[in-house]
């Protein structure tokens, strides 16, 4: 029975367990460019002991970004400070990887402690957001410009680029964020996307968008590389995206090479109900695995040793992603070893910590 600590072979990439870090934005960038604290952040996740490391959305493009002080790789410029911190965590024991993200219509905010809100341009924001279709995400957020055909092609493009900047950069692990309301989960849901050409409309035209930045990306990676996309399962409203959807969105992206999904969920509407709880998204990444047939990754309030490690035995995930639980202890991996009678994961100079 596969357990928690048991190594995960993926391509030509083996982890070292089964515990991943999940995307987490710093908003501590200038520029786009990664620095001591990406460094430190990162890297101290691998001295904890998890088998990948994944760094916080990284824009494919300036007007991408969430906030202005996002991380990005849109140009060739950013990749020498990533590949510094992608060898220390490799040097490590960890695996890099980085999340390539674009953020659509909920572009241009603040970084959370300084309230969130849009920021204009005076203030160092932009205009236009773009989006599927022109409707703004809040009353309080600009009204998106809805891309055409020409821009499409740019997305697509800059996602590309982006992925052939992260191999040069060293990462091993390329994941696509199309969760959260940002930009690709905008064509994936019907809350956001009204468009009536071949972008809009019925599920295969919705996914289009997903599928052509997948098979773009698909093609410039090395062979073995593991290629992950991130989606939020559902909206958590009304005639909004699914789990059904999703699962078959999954089946189409296990065609075209995609080797895990990393199962969220919401981000599409800034109020609705969600039932928050422990592994509350885990039922959406059990599904997925069993009825798509394709590695998942669970991600949502895992905070126990025990918890993550049955939802690896119990085979509703093949990974557990940990966010606000590695931001409290960066060595949570080595607790959880210790706590599980595996073998330590610390490197020698932590091991102390664990007799």
């Amino acid at each position: 029975m596969t357990h928690l600590f048991e190594p995960l072979t993926i391509g030509a990439v083996t982890f070292r367990n089964r515990i991943a870090v999940a995307p987490m934005c710093q908003y501590s960038s200038t520029d786009g460019y990664a620095n001591d604290w990406h460094l430190v952040h990162l890297a101290s996740r691998a001295v904890g002991g998890a088998g990948l490391v994944i760094t916080e959305a990284a824009a494919v493009e300036p007007r991408g970004r969430i906030s202005p002080q996002d991380l990005g790789i849109w140009s060739d410029a950013h990749i020498e400070s990533l590949a510094k911190t992608v060898e220390l965590i490799h040097k490590l024991g960890s695996i890099a990887g980085i999340q390539l993200a674009h953020a659509g219509r909920k572009a241009s905010t603040a970084p959370p402690w300084e309230g969130g809100k849009v920021v204009d341009e005076s203030a160092g924001g932009w205009r236009p957001v773009v989006s599927s279709s022109a409707i703004a995400f809040t009353e309080n957020h600009p009204v998106p410009e809805a891309l055409n055909s020409e821009g499409i092609q740019q997305i697509i493009h800059a996602f590309v680029q982006a992925a052939k900047r992260s191999v040069e950069a060293g990462f091993k692990v390329i994941e696509i964020h199309a969760a959260h309301g940002y930009l690709l989960h905008q064509f994936l849901s019907p809350l956001s996307n009204h468009r009536e050409d071949e972008y809009g409309g019925s599920l295969e035209n919705r996914t289009r968008l997903l599928r052509e930045v997948v098979s773009g990306v698909r093609e410039v990676l090395p062979e073995g590389y593991p290629l992950w996309v991130r989606i939020s399962a559902t909206d958590w409203a009304e005639n909004g995206w699914d789990i059904e959807q999703s699962i078959a969105l999954a089946d189409k992206l296990k065609t075209l090479g995609v080797d895990l999904i990393d199962t969220s969920s919401g981000g599409t509407l800034a109020k609705v109900n969600i039932p928050y709880g422990p592994g509350y998204q885990t039922q959406f990444a059990s599904r997925i695995r069993n009825e798509a047939n394709i590695l998942t990754g669970a991600v949502g309030l895992i905070t126990s040793p025990e918890q993550a490690d049955h939802i690896i035995r119990t085979g509703q995930a093949d990974v557990v992603l940990l966010a606000r639980e590695l931001l409290r202890n960066p060595y949570w991996p080595s607790y959880a070893a210790k706590k599980l009678g595996k073998d330590k994961v610390s490197p020698v100079q932590y091991e102390r910590a664990w007799l």
